[in-house]
């Protein structure tokens, strides 16, 4: 038999239509949130982190800290470099879940272009932060890193490898899953 034309299909139910209109609009908001998290990530490094030493902030002024140093007060376990800024809202935004995941997992942050040390531990002490720092004052280290806005946050495995690199606000629980899917590649 022939169909015939003058015979329309009901386009879908309401609900059905309205679900897959989210779904299409979800999966195009996703599209464009990883090409933007690809299109800020493009020029980091693949492989080993990048060594560095830095000025750390710490008691005693002048002292240095080195990615190796950090790295082996943690033996065994992945670990994540912060960048952020003074200037920075969304860093101060971010802060509190960089604490949270500092108490689990070893974080190092890195003051970008917030002045010295010494400018740096102030920031930090006015803010109640006691995290382990290092001042990384022109920026040479964050382009090192190819690292183009802050704050980013770099998973490092246990056996130094870059393993994720998010750049803008980061929740909790996405610094979490990426420490934790560093572990689980290990």
């Amino acid at each position: 038999m022939r169909e015939n034309p003058m015979i329309q299909t009901a386009p879908p139910p309401a609900p059905a239509r309205k679900w897959r209109e989210r779904g299409i609009t979800l999966a195009l908001l996703l599209a464009v949130w990883l090409g933007a998290q690809w299109w800020q990530t493009r020029e980091v490094p693949s492989g080993p982190a990048p060594a560095f030493t830095l000025p750390a902030v710490s008691a005693q002024d002048g002292q240095q800290l080195s990615l190796a140093q950090w790295r082996a007060a943690h033996p065994g376990r992945p670990g994540a470099l912060d960048f952020w800024s003074e200037s920075c809202p969304i860093c101060k935004l971010q802060q509190p879940n960089v604490s949270s995941v500092g108490q689990d997992w070893p974080v190092l942050t890195i003051a970008l272009q917030s002045g010295d040390v010494a400018t740096v531990r102030q920031a930090l002490g006015r803010r109640g932060l006691d995290w382990p720092t290092v001042v990384d004052a022109r920026g040479a280290l964050t382009k090192q890193y190819g690292i183009g806005a802050v704050p980013a946050f770099v998973v490092i495995d246990a056996g130094g490898q870059v393993r994720g690199v998010s750049v803008g606000y980061t929740s909790e629980i996405g610094m979490r899953l990426r420490l934790w899917w560093a572990a689980l590649r290990a």
